[in-house]
């Protein structure tokens, strides 16, 4: 009768509750017929207080159960109506589009924002690495299209921005880091476009518990820029198991998933090695969706480069101290430690040490009035830069600037 009386009212009976009704009722029809021992009076009265509990447990279980059921079914239906009409606006706001309608032009956009001015400053900071800057320019050309693309209320989706910079050191890789993430904050895709650059010493501990806190304390600072990780490949280290590094990997890759939106992780080093790394860890080469490598610079491309450096610190290189540092440049690229335009940076550093000399010895000089011209400040003479003889008295394997 219960069973009944339950399906009637509209109750899920579950097959645990059934087998408990099923079990009550045969105990029930087990009691003896005759009530004149009160001893046994008293048990039944007992144990159909029990199973009037168990029965009322049982409705109470079927009661809930089936709510949840409900519940769930309308929250399905509610979701599905939420998408439906999200779909449907979509579908609204493009037909009420005109066909000519017009989001702007991309000349627009690129001086609006800025990104033309630090495209410029690129070409201006970095002296050749063509295949470099036009990949950077891609990405900008992505981005300033994304832009149009949303200002006529057209479906637009956050591009992978995680970048894998590959080459020698000082072939450029923080400067362009550094330039996209201006880009990408005058474009809009990071609050504050600001660099961190870390290494695994940043990103990993000495000991158990050390390593979490340490990649979060890095990622915290580097959310809404960029954070350029050199040497990334130092991050895993497969002959040994319990190495801290792999912590802080997989802290990266999720972070990298999850907060795409407001963080563009850029992987720098050399590129055999980097491509090993991925190759243990291909949750992370699928997240980097562009690869930018950084080819050497040539003998003349650096003494340009030079000449940059020497413009930005308003010193000028003498016309007949070129060729000498032209020739130094050359000898230096055949010798150990060479770090491309890092290397020619020291050497200027250290021409305008030697210059500094010379002029102070020159106005300290017991014939000398004292008096230095500007022209003698802002110029770099053929003696104030390392000769090829100089370079070779050292040796080939010598540690210089």
């Amino acid at each position: 009768f219960l069973l009944y009386k339950m399906a009637f009212v509209g109750y899920l009976v579950t097959p645990k509750s059934n087998e408990s009704l099923r079990k009550n009722l045969s105990q029930i029809r087990k009691v003896p017929r005759n009530f004149t021992n009160k001893k046994s009076i008293f048990q039944l009265s007992a144990s159909g207080n029990q199973q009037n509990n168990e029965v009322s447990d049982a409705l109470n279980e079927s009661d809930i159960e089936a709510r949840k059921i409900r519940e769930e079914a309308e929250r399905r239906r509610q979701e599905e109506e939420r998408i439906r009409m999200k779909k449907q606006m979509k579908i609204d706001r493009l037909n009420a589009i005109p066909e000519d309608a017009e989001a702007g032009t991309v000349e627009e956009f690129m001086y609006k924002d800025g990104v033309k001015d630090i495209l410029e400053q690129l070409d201006n900071d970095l002296v050749g690495l063509v295949p470099v800057k036009s990949r950077v320019k891609e990405i900008a050309a992505l981005l300033v299209v994304d832009k149009l693309r949303r200002n006529l209320g057209l479906d637009t989706g956050v591009p992978s921005l995680h970048m894998c910079f590959t080459g020698a050191p000082g072939t450029g890789k923080t400067t362009v880091a550094m330039r996209m993430g201006q880009i990408l904050q005058r474009m809009g895709y990071s609050r504050q476009g600001h660099l961190v650059v870390a290494t695994r010493d940043d990103l990993v501990g000495q000991y158990v518990g050390h390593t979490a806190p340490k990649t979060k304390e890095v990622i915290k600072k580097a959310m809404g820029g960029v954070l350029l990780i050199d040497e990334a490949y130092y991050l895993y280290n497969a002959s040994n198991d319990r190495d801290y590094g792999q912590e802080s990997i997989e802290i990266l890759l999720n972070v990298m998933e999850e907060n795409r939106e407001d963080l563009v992780v850029v992987l720098a080093g050399y590129k055999d090695r980097m491509d090993k790394f991925f190759s243990f860890i291909p949750g992370m080469s699928s997240r980097v969706g562009n690869h930018i490598e950084f080819p050497n610079y040539e003998p003349e491309e650096l003494l340009q480069i030079a000449k940059v450096m020497c413009r930005d610190l308003e010193y000028e290189i003498a016309p007949d101290a070129e060729p000498v540092f032209f020739e130094y440049i050359k000898k230096r690229m055949t010798m150990s430690f060479f770090s491309n335009a890092r290397t020619v940076r020291n050497a200027v550093d250290r021409a305008r040490m030697r210059a500094a000399i010379r002029l102070f010895n020159k106005a300290t000089d017991k014939g000398s009035n004292g008096m230095v011209s500007k022209q003698e400040l802002m110029t770099l003479e053929k003696s104030d830069f390392v000769s090829v003889e100089e370079l070779a008295a050292r040796g080939d394997n010598a540690i210089v600037e």
